[in-house]
């Protein structure tokens, strides 16, 4: 990522949120770096280092700032394909396949090879694999250490660390800190409680971020007993597979009112029966290995049409073998195509899971009747067309398209 610095000092010293997490500062007199949104005195232009990442920032020799907490900093829709290739390699190394399979394992799921891969990594974010995923572990505990009470036993397993003794040495090396004192004197000495049944975390974005009309969209769409919206917070029940167990629990969200946030909590204890303190929540979606093994008669009988109860156990059985990924890291033209392979799935369904599963910011369902509605349109064609014009953040169009309907 190339940075123009002279940009950069601008929206420095603007604190402008557009460009938080886009680019961090480093201060040359003071060694540490900095969201643009810093809330202190902006330094001296002579003394400023711009960086396309914290690693990068880090990697330089700098640590970061306790006031504006790199670690909270938004990160960046992808959407061109170099930067996507690396977004979505960083994507799995926090899911720790860095660790557990290497590099080699990464550039194969996403049909490159590793120098290709090392090379898009360090034009993105100007490090090397390594160097970034080793950042990431320390800022997962950086944060760890300073919005919960888990015992930094448990911070460093965690944050991704093999060893507690790895962990401190190099925390202390980095951070010039060992990893206790982030916690009482940033709490104005106040001790941490003991460790609650929910942890709670502040999740940044770059405004305009319209929250009411996203809660809404889920809400209406939302499954009984696995999601639901009350009163603008969207909660759901959620099942995470790591190091080849299971854990499930729940999460919440929902706006900050008075900063660009989004506040998230997350059930401490996971256990293997569904336990929830709210009445809507029930129940677990399947896993995609349990539907494949459902007949499809067993669906229809559910009130599903036969057609649509096929369709459903060919994609399950698809997931299921690997044959598609569906998460935001998966490539997304390879699987679109296998998408349209399955029985019964065309284009509106194809783009619609490319919009919500694999998180593509261009993704046009563009036969869709609400979409064509909206725009006044009875073609597909013309509204293919008519997208042209909001490429590469189409599926951004298509939510706004989709909420002025519900405003008639």
């Amino acid at each position: 990522m190339i940075l123009d610095s002279r940009i950069c000092y601008r929206a420095l010293k603007a604190r402008d949120a557009r460009f938080d997490g886009r680019f961090f500062v480093a201060v040359s007199s003071t060694r540490i770096y900095c969201r643009p949104v810093c809330t202190v005195k902006p330094p001296k232009r002579e003394n400023c280092r711009f960086f396309p990442s914290a690693a990068a920032a880090e990697s330089g020799g700098y640590r970061p700032c306790l006031r504006c907490r790199p670690e909270l900093a938004p990160g960046n829709a992808s959407v061109d394909s170099i930067s996507r290739l690396a977004q979505a390699a960083a994507s799995m190394m926090e899911d720790r396949t860095l660790d557990q399979e290497g590099l080699d394992t990464i550039a194969s799921r996403l049909g490159i090879t590793d120098r290709h891969l090392r090379r898009a990594f360090g034009a993105e974010f100007g490090v090397s694999p390594v160097e970034f995923a080793q950042t990431q572990k320390l800022l997962l505990a950086k944060r760890l250490l300073t919005d919960t009470a888990l015992p930094v036993t448990e911070v460093a397993f965690a944050s991704g660390f093999g060893s507690v003794r790895r962990f401190n040495a190099l925390f202390k090396q980095r951070y010039r800190l060992r990893p206790g004192q982030l916690r009482g004197p940033l709490r104005g000495g106040t001790p941490l409680a003991a460790a609650a049944d929910v942890l709670k975390f502040e999740l940044s974005f770059r405004p305009p971020f319209d929250w009411s009309a996203v809660s809404a969209f889920l809400g209406v769409r939302s499954i009984a007993g696995v999601e639901t919206v009350e009163d603008g917070c969207y909660r759901r029940t959620v099942r995470i597979l790591i190091d080849g167990k299971e854990h499930t629990g729940w999460i919440a969200v929902e706006m900050s009112p008075r900063k660009p946030t989004l506040r998230v909590a997350v059930s401490a204890s996971l256990a293997k029966a569904i336990e929830t303190p709210f009445d809507s929540l029930t129940t677990m979606f399947p896993t995609a290995k349990r539907v494949a093994a459902i007949s499809p008669g067993s669906i229809a009988r559910l009130g599903m049409p036969g057609a649509r109860a096929r369709t459903v156990v060919a994609l399950a059985r698809a997931v299921a073998d690997g044959r598609i990924a569906l998460m935001p890291n998966a490539d997304i033209e390879a699987t679109l195509a296998a998408l349209r392979a399955l029985p019964g799935v065309g284009e509106w369904t194809a783009q619609y899971i490319a919009m919500r599963a694999l998180s593509w910011p261009d993704a046009f369902p563009h036969t869709d009747l609400g979409v064509m509605k909206a725009l006044g349109e009875t073609g597909a064609r013309r509204v293919l067309a008519a997208g042209e014009a909001w490429r590469p953040w189409r599926a951004y169009a298509v939510m706004h398209l989709w909420q002025s309907l519900t405003k008639e």
